[in-house]
């Protein structure tokens, strides 16, 4: 379960790894409108928050250098992934399920 404790280093990196990953995510699949745009911003983050330790920690183990990261950049890392990802993920989807609508109605 993800632990929101007192560890101020951490948490700031988590929230700013979240914010990144969403804001890095504009560059690659910009949204229509702003009610898409504010879902998968908030989503995006959400992500972030939750997953960014299992996703950090999933990346430096994968790429053998958790020994030399502090727990801070494995957060900050793992969370703009697990934003970064979410949010690339939701665009394409709701594209998609837009594309299916519009042929069926």
């Amino acid at each position: 379960m993800t632990d929101f404790s007192h560890d101020g280093g951490v948490l700031s990196a988590r929230l700013i790894g979240a914010v990144a990953g969403s804001a890095i995510s504009l560059v690659y699949l910009l949204p229509k409108h702003r009610r898409e745009a504010a879902v998968r911003f908030l989503t995006g983050v959400a992500c972030g928050l939750i997953f960014g330790g299992p996703t950090g920690l999933w990346g430096a183990t994968q790429l053998g250098i958790e020994a030399e990261l502090s727990s801070a950049e494995i957060m900050l890392a793992g969370a703009t992934l697990a934003s970064f990802t979410a949010w690339w993920g939701l665009g394409v989807l709701v594209r998609l399920t837009g594309r299916a609508g519009e042929k069926v109605g």
